[in-house]
């Protein structure tokens, strides 16, 4: 599998399910005798500036939560509510790259801004946009409850380059 194939699978499969339609399961009473569990990793919540993630981000985009992506990477979520197309040409004048059309249906959109070492990488370093409006859906739902919007027409996912990794 490409690292284009690969980053789209792992957006697809992040992002597929609303935030709403993925509430977790009551887990069972523990039991005394009962191995712990650690905790699940919880996404941070602080939005990290540009610097730090190597590109900029979408003007008005609204930071919605990183998530530890292995290998000491981890991958930051950005929400708005601008067309698809004008993120992604957003990102063909900043990042002076075309990008890559992965899929036509839902609409992702990849650019790669660093060189994937799968030794030492869970994701290849790049910008992902993916439309939520596609087929009629209203969007991603935004998942801070009474925040406005209510959902994100469009969703970008970043994927800093790592410290001391050669761009």
């Amino acid at each position: 599998m490409t690292t284009t194939g690969l980053r789209a699978l792992v957006l697809l499969t992040v992002l597929g399910v609303s935030p709403a339609s993925s509430a977790q399961t009551p887990a069972p009473f523990p039991r005394p005798g009962d191995p712990q569990k650690a905790p699940p990793p919880t996404p941070q919540t602080a939005a990290p500036n540009e610097k730090a993630l190597g590109v900029p981000v979408y003007p008005a985009a609204q930071f919605i939560a990183s998530y530890d992506a292995g290998r000491g990477q981890r991958y930051y979520l950005y929400g708005s509510n601008a067309s698809f197309t004008d993120v992604v040409n957003y990102y063909k004048t900043v990042l002076k790259q075309k990008g890559e059309l992965v899929y036509d249906e839902p609409p992702v959109h990849e650019f790669d801004v660093g060189r994937y070492r799968e030794e030492t990488m869970a994701f290849p370093p790049g910008v992902t946009v993916k439309d939520y409006t596609w087929g009629g859906s209203e969007g991603y739902l935004n998942p801070k409850r009474g925040a406005e919007p209510a959902r994100f027409k469009t969703i970008v996912m970043i994927v800093p380059v790592s410290p001391g990794a050669t761009p």
